[in-house]
């Protein structure tokens, strides 16, 4: 099928003004070809001029190659800027970074998902940061917590090995099964404490017997993964890359799998929670305590649960 007339002279014009340094160059080439064939009189009386000519179309086909090549830089610094860009949306944290970043993620987000062990960073920063800024704010405030689920004696177990493996020599108590089980129930007080002080905040917990190795932190804006030790290397993920939604999808999938904790129907509990309050809530949410549980141990779990220490000031 034939192109109409008025398509193939657009495609002329195209062409022409994409090559123009060319076409001036031949047209003037063929001008000078014609001056002599005509003979010496004309070429000696306009054959100046066409030299002129000639100059002229080299020195625009050497700005026009200019411009050329001006646009390629521009290009090729464009797509380093933007793999720049892309390299610092996902990168790896160290040292101070790890508590500067999570600082930021917490700015003015209206939401919070927690994967981990027990959630001693959650209780001591993440929680109350959160709850204060969205009170400063008047906004809502959802919250979802995976933690390992203290009634299951083989995941406590598991996990306490765990962090007397990879766990640092300066953790001033040492990893046991008790251990972990008071962790993760304080985390669990924790989460109803909050949620009776602040009414706009939706607080899931759900509890896990499968044991992590890593901690997810994600925000509205990014999401950080962390292990147990604040010296080793961290990475930041930003919200928007597919990494970020990979996370998301997944630690769906794990709540899917874990124990929902209903807390509309929680214990009241004071400002300072009482041993009876406590062991109330905990009857309540179907997590009864262990009968080796003394009062002594319910008032460290409340003290944990609301003066946790930060890990990554030690």
């Amino acid at each position: 099928m034939t192109a109409e007339p008025g398509h193939r002279l657009e495609r002329a014009l195209a062409w022409a003004i994409r090559n123009s340094d060319g076409v001036v160059a031949f047209t003037g080439a063929v001008v000078v070809g014609l001056l002599d064939l005509v003979g010496d009189t004309v070429a000696e009386r306009i054959g100046s001029g066409a030299t002129l000519l000639v100059l002229a179309a080299l020195v625009y086909g050497t700005l026009a190659d200019r411009r050329r090549r001006a646009a390629d830089i521009r290009d090729a610094m464009a797509g380093t800027r933007r793999a720049l860009e892309g390299m610092t949306a996902v990168r790896e944290l160290a040292g101070s970074e790890v508590e500067q970043a999570l600082a930021r993620a917490r700015q003015d987000t209206d939401r919070w998902v927690f994967k981990g062990g027990t959630g001693t960073y959650l209780r001591a920063v993440t929680l109350p940061e959160c709850v204060r800024e969205a009170q400063r704010g008047r906004r809502a405030l959802t919250v979802k917590i995976d933690i390992v689920h203290p009634g299951d004696e083989r995941a406590c177990r598991a996990y306490a090995r765990f962090r007397q493996a990879f766990g640092r020599p300066s953790d001033a108590e040492p990893w046991s099964t008790g251990r972990t089980r008071k962790e993760s129930l304080a985390t669990v007080l924790a989460a109803c404490w909050y949620r009776q002080r602040l009414d706009t905040l939706e607080i899931d917990v759900h509890l896990s017997s499968v044991v992590p190795t890593l901690r997810y932190d994600l925000s509205a804006s990014c999401a950080i993964v962390t292990q147990d030790d604040p010296g080793r290397v961290s990475l930041y993920v930003e919200k928007g890359r597919a990494l970020y939604d990979y996370y998301v999808t997944d630690l769906h999938h794990y709540r899917e799998q874990a124990v929902k904790l209903d807390l509309r129907d929680a214990e009241p509990l004071s400002d300072e929670p009482t041993v009876d309050e406590v062991r109330r809530l905990f009857e309540r949410l179907g997590l009864p305590l262990p009968a080796d549980l003394t009062d002594r141990d319910v008032g460290e779990i409340v003290d944990k649960a609301l003066r946790a220490e930060n890990p990554y000031r030690r």
